[in-house]
């Protein structure tokens, strides 16, 4: 009777175990994204496609959709759980600001100093951002909705994490996940459009090195800065307020140190934080939707929208400038905030077809512009769907 009994208590307990297993639990959805993560970890180690950020992702997706019963307070969509209290500096909107601290103390802003109007460039690529807000409305989205996914076209997750979790929290994994996808792809994406819209003689333009910038320009710049955008755009202050405090670390020549800790250690553990929480946050429930796909597309063409604008904005300016002034095309791709990728892109193209053309310090000049630029367009959508 007693050996009846054990055996019946040992199977009950078996039955249990097996029934909290992930055998027990998984679906189709959950393996779809089980090879999405493998996907993502596969372009960051074997292509070198933006490990930094897609070895985290890809590794958080393979994190979140480990199957699970409801209730084990596991799960980053469970109140209490672990990953859930680290996904509050998404939700929250705690890790962008931090990261774009980190940016600040590690960029330098001389190019854009010693040549102003290249800040027009990067203002130019964020019609992307707004041609890809018009095309969201028009497929249904709610304006709030439509705002966040649009951000994605600045090619800035910081920035668009932080605009999502104000405007579409329930959107947000899908807008953060597909905004460092294309991030990550901009070597594959930004090239071929560039060839397309430039000619041959445009790609050979050698512009004029830039002027010595002083010291006194690069303290005052995050200040004057600072005070120029926030003024107009209030709404960006989290963000904007963090790059240029970070900016001052590292030029006003006197907190080495803390500008040292803000673009290393600190940057490495929020992106590491960052990103698992966002790859992570993936889970096949809330993931696998119809939205999810036109958040992709939308992202994909608001990209491509910001990448041909910048582009045509060069070429259309260089109309009104003195053949002496004349920019080189190649750097309009530069206008995303993708720092420094789209500025190496850009360089990259420029030795190919002229070993002796180096555009990277040129090219850097729309690249920040176009980090304060996300930024502001964030702050004007969040003033205007908040």
């Amino acid at each position: 009777m007693e050996e009846t009994t054990f055996i019946s208590f040992m199977g009950n307990n078996l039955s249990n175990f097996l029934a909290f297993t992930g055998f027990a639990n998984v679906t189709l959805e959950h393996l779809i994204m089980i090879v999405v993560g493998m996907f993502f970890l596969w372009l960051a180690i074997k292509k070198e496609f933006e490990p930094m950020l897609l070895v985290p992702i890809g590794f958080g997706i393979l994190i979140g959709n480990i199957p699970f019963s409801q209730g084990m307070e596991i799960g980053i969509y469970e109140e209490g759980s672990v990953l859930n209290i680290l996904y509050n500096g998404v939700s929250r909107g705690w890790y962008p600001p931090l990261i774009f601290l980190g940016i600040g103390a590690m960029t330098d802003f001389s190019s854009l100093i010693a040549n102003p109007k290249l800040m027009l460039v990067g203002a130019a690529a964020q019609f992307g951002i707004f041609g890809a807000y018009m095309v969201a409305l028009a497929l249904g989205f709610e304006p709030d909705q439509a705002g966040a996914i649009a951000i994605i076209g600045g090619a800035d997750g910081p920035t668009a994490i932080f605009l999502s979790s104000k405007l579409a929290p329930n959107l947000m994994g899908a807008i953060a996940v597909s905004a460092y996808s294309y991030m990550a792809l901009v070597p594959v994406i930004q090239p071929p459009i560039m060839r397309l819209l430039t000619t041959k003689n445009e790609r050979l333009i050698r512009m004029k090195p830039a002027r010595a910038v002083s010291q006194n320009e690069k303290i005052l710049f995050p200040v004057i800065g600072l005070l120029l955008t926030c003024f107009v755009v209030p709404s960006a202050l989290p963000l904007l307020g963090m790059l240029f405090f970070g900016n001052l670390l590292r030029e006003s020549g006197v907190t080495t140190r803390l500008a040292k800790t803000a673009s290393n250690a600190l940057t490495d553990i929020v992106t590491i934080l960052l990103g698992m929480t966002v790859g992570a946050s993936t889970q096949a429930s809330q993931f696998l939707t119809k939205e999810t796909i036109f958040i992709f597309f939308l992202g994909f063409m608001a990209f491509i929208i910001a990448s041909t604008s910048g582009v045509l904005f060069v070429k259309l300016f260089n109309l009104v400038l003195p053949k002496s002034k004349k920019i080189n095309p190649l750097i309009g791709n530069a206008g995303v905030s993708a720092v420094p990728m789209s500025a190496r892109i850009s360089n990259n193209m420029g030795l190919k077809y002229d070993p002796t053309n180096y555009l990277l310090m040129h090219a850097m000049g729309p690249n920040v512009s176009g980090v304060i630029g996300s930024a502001v367009a964030a702050g004007v959508l969040l003033a205007f769907l908040g």
